[in-house]
């Protein structure tokens, strides 16, 4: 379900679960195991990319929705794991958005360091509100410290999809470029930032993420099992379930 591809010191972690990189339980457990090795196997910096035309289309709600209430409320959990060891990485992370990003797929881009969209008519935004999900506290607070108090709220509650220029402009991403430039220019940043003087670097980019680490480590002790709570709203798992019927037809 992940690609591991090694670009000297950058390692590229591109999701690989066709047709969508829809992230069922089992991707969102690699992908966390994968981000806790990165490190460990040498690696100085990180790559999180996915298929052209599709970075991530979120969760999969389909297959989400066979789990029952404790299998269900483990995968928040993981998420959540994930979440914290993607604010928390020791090595900075560039997420080359290859396409599609909505909802999940947007959550995995904003808690990166830094964010390269594909040029195309491709859509990103957390859309959970569409869909019938409260968008959890700790995804809106990383939303919020990228596109400003007042662009937030705008986004989440109307849960908003933009286009690429559009979330350029906000700030949910940093760069646009090319599609066939969105890796290489993802690996390019990583290689720039990892020429720095390591300590001071270092130092400074742990000073810089702490309120999104000290969001995190909150979210996982007092808002995770809130939030799996709600998935289990009856308003919730009407609209899932009814937007699940309207995929398949």
């Amino acid at each position: 379900m992940i690609e591991i591809i090694d670009h000297a010191s950058v390692r590229e972690l591109r999701l690989n679960r066709p047709p969508a990189n829809a992230l069922s339980g089992d991707l969102i457990t690699t992908l966390l195991r994968a981000m806790g090795a990165a490190a460990h196997d040498g690696a100085r910096a990180l790559v999180l990319s996915g298929s052209p035309g599709m970075f991530s289309a979120g969760l999969d709600v389909p297959q989400l929705l066979t789990l029952d209430r404790a299998a269900m409320n483990a995968v928040w959990r993981e998420f959540y794991a994930l979440l914290g060891i993607m604010a928390s990485s020791p090595i900075p992370i560039a997420c080359a958005v290859t396409g599609h990003a909505p909802a999940g797929g947007t959550v995995l881009a904003i808690f990166c360091d830094w964010r390269i969209a594909a040029e195309g008519n491709w859509k990103l935004g957390l859309n959970e509100v569409q869909v019938g999900l409260p968008l959890p506290p700790v995804i809106y607070s990383a939303l919020r410290r990228l596109v400003g108090t007042r662009n937030a709220e705008h986004l989440a509650v109307l849960g908003r999809i933009v286009s690429p220029s559009e979330a350029l402009a906000l700030g949910m991403v940093d760069e646009i470029v090319p599609p066939e430039l969105v890796v290489p220019r993802a690996v390019s940043w990583c290689e720039d930032i990892l020429k720095l003087p390591r300590f001071a670097m270092e130092t400074t980019r742990k000073k810089a993420r702490a309120d999104l680490i000290e969001v995190c480590e909150k979210g996982m002790a007092h808002e995770v099992d809130a939030v799996a709570e709600q998935w289990w709203n009856e308003e919730t798992q009407s609209v899932l379930r009814s937007l699940v019927s309207r995929l398949k037809k």
